[in-house]
């Protein structure tokens, strides 16, 4: 006698049988046919910069420098950064009555880790300086050039945050945003 089965009952089989694999390979998370997952890329991207204020008795100084890198892994990092500043220095019991600077450009900056609490830096800056001094004698001079920093560095790095110094090799005491070659600094990167 042959055993007959309902075509109902093997439709509903059927239907059974496709649902369940579809909620296995659902389950599963090496099945990635048509699933969306996150870039790489921007798993190993870090943000961060510098944000300064100083005020004092006719001086301001506002700066702005955002940076990114990117996490080669966790031996070696590289990145970008823009930045802005102002400064304004008033001294009227001197013969300079003002001093205007606007200061702005970009870095690239490449870092390594040897130890996980030790970070050395390389970066290459280019900042564009647009200066005004007024005289109270010889009035408004203008000073603009352009000034390239090369900086070593080393810092104690703790979690998001490294805290060191760094040396320009390029610096000219004569043509320079900066009062010195050596410069401490504070990097944070989220």
């Amino acid at each position: 006698m042959k055993f007959l089965v309902p075509v109902r009952f093997r439709l509903v089989v059927a239907t059974f049988c496709v649902f369940a694999s579809i909620d296995v390979m659902a389950q599963d998370s090496t099945y990635s046919a048509n699933a969306k997952m996150p870039s790489d890329f921007w798993r190993r991207v870090q943000v961060g910069g510098g944000l300064g204020l100083g005020i004092g008795n006719g001086y301001t100084d506002i700066a702005v420098a955002p940076s990114a890198i990117y996490n080669f892994n966790r031996y070696f990092a590289a990145g970008v950064g823009i930045t802005g500043n102002y400064v304004r220095f008033c001294d009227y019991s001197s013969s300079i009555d003002e001093y205007r600077s606007w200061i702005y450009g970009g870095s690239l900056i490449a870092l390594v880790m040897p130890i996980e609490q030790l970070q050395l830096s390389f970066e290459l800056e280019q900042l564009r300086v647009n200066s005004r001094i007024e005289h109270f004698e010889d009035g408004t001079i203008h000073d603009d050039f352009w000034n390239t920093g090369l900086f070593v560095g080393a810092g104690y790095r703790t979690q998001n945050v490294t805290v060191g110094i760094r040396y320009n090799l390029l610096f000219d005491a004569d043509k320079t945003v900066y009062a010195d070659s050596w410069m401490p600094f504070v990097r944070v990167y989220f």
